[in-house]
């Protein structure tokens, strides 16, 4: 095992580190929470110097990189941020698209992220009835005489559903019973008729917005289709082991900046004449802290290594997700209690860092519905 990174992740992780010194200060952030908006500079810096364009193939204008490389970043990016923002979106929608999408979508979505410095897609999975029970979806395409298609249905924590041109539908083919397995993934142009949306008011992840997005007869074609008709729970899946993984990285990079916070702390704040960090309540929360870091790091870079290789991680991205994000939200907590009453307030950003990890637990599947895929997967791994 070697744990040593290349001259050219340094070079990367330095670069983001500079990035985020420079455009994410706490004004600006503050800003972000209140506005729920991220200035467009930033998203047009972020494109500028390469990051929106890591892992994409050469030939679409990207820079190609390894997930190894990919966790890194993200996980500098939030780190060296200390909030939740928008930013690598782009690196995960391209992956459905260059995954799953014709020659003619994958550039049209690169020509539109050169343009603005914004992801072209959201993506619109999750429904109010169907959130970790995907095979409960009701959202439909039907395909009519005319060779078009109807889509109809209701999609909820859709991430920037309401400010980004088009999303990524995952649809039931003809049929909404549960019986039917068979879906697909439509490009859909937000402007279409028949879309509508509505604002979701969250108590965390201030600065990204989500809504819900409604879909009343809006006509799609072939064009539209991403990949083959039926495959699209497939394709989701995959989908769902490489977000896992990315959410991990924010989550640990999210964790490192509460740890770093509480530990400065704890060794300026005095209590009883003595630093509080003498004390040993303290230095147990610390040392909790560091472990449940140090785990889930290890885990996520031996989960992104095994994608980079083309082994399974059917298991153990669902590990990584169900421990990874709990663990570092707990990291939060601590961080929180070592803060004292000055965490509960709006003076030191812990607080922001608490609700926003706490939000992480729901992306890309809650714990429990990862303690399902993972119990079946462990059960099956020893069964002789």
């Amino acid at each position: 095992m070697d744990f040593s990174l290349t001259d050219e992740q340094e070079l990367l992780l330095e670069s983001v580190r500079e990035f985020c010194e420079r455009y994410f200060t706490e004004d600006v952030i503050k800003e972000m929470y209140e506005t729920q908006k991220m200035p467009d500079e930033v998203a047009e810096a972020y494109r500028d110097m390469g990051f929106g364009l890591m892992g994409i193939p050469e030939e679409y204008g990207g820079i190609p990189a390894d997930k190894v490389t990919l966790g890194l970043m993200i996980e500098e990016l939030y780190h060296s941020s200390g909030c939740n923002h928008i930013l690598y979106q782009n690196s995960l929608t391209m992956f459905d698209i260059v995954e799953f999408g014709s020659p003619e979508q994958i550039q049209k979505c690169m020509d539109a992220y050169l343009e603005t410095g914004w992801p072209l897609c959201s993506l619109s999975i999750s429904e109010p009835g169907a959130g970790s029970d995907n095979r409960n979806m009701s959202c439909t395409a039907k395909r009519q005489d005319d060779g078009t298609y109807r889509l109809n249905g209701q999609k909820t924590w859709v991430t920037m559903g309401e400010h980004l041109p088009y999303t990524i539908v995952v649809a039931k083919d003809e049929d909404p019973s549960r019986d039917n397995a068979k879906m697909s993934l439509w490009l859909v142009n937000m402007d279409r008729a028949g879309i509508s949306t509505a604002s979701l008011h969250k108590i965390g992840q201030q600065c990204i917005p989500f809504c819900e997005v409604y879909f009343d007869d809006v006509v799609l074609t072939e064009d539209d289709r991403m990949g083959a008709p039926g495959d699209g729970f497939m394709m989701l899946m995959k989908n769902f082991e490489v977000e896992r993984a990315f959410l991990v990285a924010e989550q640990v990079g999210l964790a490192q900046a509460a740890l770093e916070d509480a530990a400065a702390y704890a060794n300026q704040r005095i209590a009883f004449n003595k630093p509080i960090a003498n004390f040993q309540m303290i230095q147990e929360k610390l040392t909790e802290m560091e472990i449940r870091v140090q785990n889930t790091r290890n885990m996520l870079y031996k989960t992104l290594w095994e994608l980079d290789n083309g082994i399974s991680v059917q298991l153990d991205s669902a590990l990584l997700k169900r421990y990874g994000c709990t663990e570092c939200f707990n990291v939060a907590d601590m961080a929180l209690a070592i803060y004292g009453g000055l965490g509960y307030t709006t003076e030191v950003r812990i607080g922001r860092i608490w609700a926003d990890m706490r939000g992480n637990m729901f992306g890309g599947g809650t714990p429990e519905i990862m303690a399902y895929i993972a119990g079946r997967q462990v059960a099956k791994k020893y069964a002789q």
